[in-house]
């Protein structure tokens, strides 16, 4: 990326990215590329920012259509559903570290901003 002169990362939702994501997030840093990432364990370990489903929704969704179930419905009529719910965490520290400016604007859109 840094020969190709990659000015940003966008790390999406992968088990192989969160497991190695302490890693990527030094890279990011180290290389001082801003990336943004689609869990909140990438922010609060030290990554830029991250904007993404709030991971508790499919858990409460289980139990809406558990109940259902239980009450009579066929799974087969069951509508699939999509994450309604997104936050958005901004980790101020590390944009300090890299150099990149984030506006109070976009602050204070954020769910959660990291100092």
């Amino acid at each position: 990326m840094i020969r190709k002169g990659a000015g940003a990362v966008l790390v999406t939702s992968d088990s192989f990215f969160f497991s190695r994501r302490k890693q990527l997030i030094v890279l990011a840093a180290r290389y001082a590329i801003p990336a943004i990432y689609q869990g909140r364990e990438f922010t609060t370990d030290g990554g830029l920012m991250s904007y993404g489903a709030i991971v508790s929704e499919p858990y409460h969704q289980v139990g809406i259509y558990t109940g259902q179930v239980l009450n009579g419905a066929k799974i087969a009529d069951l509508p699939v559903v999509q994450p309604s719910k997104f936050e958005l965490i901004i980790n101020l520290r590390t944009a300090k570290a890299l150099g990149v400016t984030v506006s109070n604007a976009m602050q204070l859109l954020a769910d959660e901003v990291i100092e």
